[in-house]
């Protein structure tokens, strides 16, 4: 059986992800704050159902921004060899991925705004079949690897 890749992506991930997560239970509250609004305002809802909404509201949040990104910061490795790019991902189904150099037809770096904050980021590699991302690397990590994925993938076809 083949080792798992060792390089792992930047702790500073975690933040990212966090963050992203915490804009995402925004949307959450205010739905919860609506339910709170419409059960003040019209007793419309049952309170148990207030009640319901805010506690998954408050569970949803606890989970996605503070467990999960811990949880995938541990198991996102990648490795990338001569002939092809290694990478493993997941929390409760751990995939781990091959892509062959010789398939690699481009690659690129993605950062938004949550990434450009903590100075990271998305590695994506284009085959002809699917996209692969590697994400939040340190920014010049990123660029650095992108340009050799680049120069190896031109070796390979080269060969060809």
């Amino acid at each position: 059986m083949r080792e798992q890749p060792n390089v792992k992506i930047a702790t500073d991930a975690i933040k990212a992800w966090q963050l992203t997560a915490h804009i995402y239970a925004l949307i959450f509250l205010l739905i919860t704050i609506g339910a709170i609004v419409v059960y003040i305002i019209f007793d419309f809802l049952p309170l148990w159902i207030v009640f319901i909404i805010a506690g998954l509201t408050v569970a949803e949040w606890i989970i996605t921004a503070l467990i999960i990104p811990k949880l995938r910061w541990r198991r996102w490795r990648y490795q990338v060899y001569d002939q092809e790019i290694y990478i493993q991902h997941g929390i409760l189904i751990v995939t781990r991925t091959i892509v062959p150099m010789i398939r690699v037809q481009h690659v690129d770096t993605q950062q938004g705004p949550v990434l450009k904050k903590y100075k990271l980021a998305t590695l994506e590699i284009s085959t002809a079949a699917t996209t692969h991302q590697i994400p939040a690397l340190l920014e010049e990590e990123a660029y650095d690897l992108r340009d050799q994925i680049s120069e190896l993938a031109r070796v390979e076809q080269d060969d060809v």
